[in-house]
């Protein structure tokens, strides 16, 4: 990874971060063989689908403001890459018939539908339940932080974080919501897993509690943020872009940022929380620029 430097160069350090992330994935799930072979084979279908490996990438970066060793990275790639596993198993279960009923994810057929939906539950169970193994295998960071790590992933991907934000999303289906019950579900269902990431790599990283205060707020206002910017490409885009069926929330008449604000409030928010968060990071200086051009990312990404 290279140095951090005023002249930050958001497109090198995606390129390298998401090789190093794509090489110790390729490490930490099983190769498809032997009498495993079908699961494995379809948790690398998802895995390899193509993401852009943004939560790992932030877990990497915050790691990197209280850790100026660039080169060895073998005490943050367990986790950045168990944060990967997670979102990729939340997504192969959103899109399963019974939850969203999508048929593509990254421009690719999802899961279920080149496994068939009893091999992508468990494809998804397989990946959750492999995070924890690698966080908990991780060495020279000793067992305290390794507790406090497995206890981070643990709270912001189950009842009270991801998990917690897929069933307010499930039971809104068909309502009209407002916009402080429209919030609690992305609080939940989206930014939880993004402040994880962030505050998962402060940990090992060996940040204090005021530092961590101020990364877990920019982790919820970034995370926010990804969410309004993903509604309104919903509305926006193409499912070519996408990679995914785009304007899929009005044909299911689900409530989303834009339905409840308009696109254009909508953008005025996503703008509001991106300068909100940089703010809540100005205190790291140089060594906060790469979560700074990564909250600038999430907002003008296009897909």
């Amino acid at each position: 990874m290279e140095k951090m430097t005023s002249d930050f160069n958001l497109k090198s350090f995606l390129k390298q971060n998401q090789k190093c992330i794509d090489d110790a994935l390729e490490e930490f799930i099983p190769q498809p063989v032997g009498a495993f072979a079908q699961i494995h084979e379809a948790m690398r279908y998802s895995i390899f689908a193509g993401g852009k490996r943004l939560r790992p990438i932030l877990c990497l970066a915050s790691y990197h403001i209280f850790q100026s060793e660039q080169d060895d990275l073998s005490s943050i790639l367990p986790a950045a890459s168990a944060l990967e596993m997670v979102h990729t198993y939340s997504l192969i279960h959103d899109d399963l018939p019974s939850m969203d009923n999508d048929d593509f994810r990254r421009g690719k057929p999802t899961n279920h539908k080149v496994y068939g939906e009893a091999v992508a539950v468990l494809a998804g169970d397989a990946l959750l339940t492999l995070a924890f193994e690698v966080v908990s295998k991780t060495e020279k960071i000793g067992s305290e932080t390794v507790n406090q790590v497995l206890q981070e992933l643990a709270l912001r991907s189950g009842t009270l974080g991801l998990i917690g934000g897929q069933i307010l999303d499930l039971d809104a289906e068909g309502k009209t919501l407002s916009g402080d019950q429209l919030k609690a579900i992305h609080l939940h269902k989206t930014a939880a897993l993004i402040q994880a990431s962030i505050r998962m790599g402060a940990i090992v990283g060996g940040a204090d509690e005021a530092p961590l205060k101020s990364l877990t707020l920019f982790g919820e206002k970034v995370g926010l943020a990804f969410q309004i910017v993903d509604d309104i490409l919903d509305v926006e885009s193409s499912t070519e872009t996408l990679g995914k069926t785009a304007g899929k929330d009005v044909n299911q008449e689900k409530s989303t940022y834009p339905s409840v604000y308009g696109l254009a409030e909508s953008k005025k928010m996503a703008e509001a929380l991106k300068n909100e968060a940089i703010e809540e990071i100005d205190l790291f200086g140089e060594k906060g620029e790469p979560l700074k051009s990564l909250a600038l990312y999430v907002i003008e990404r296009k897909n």
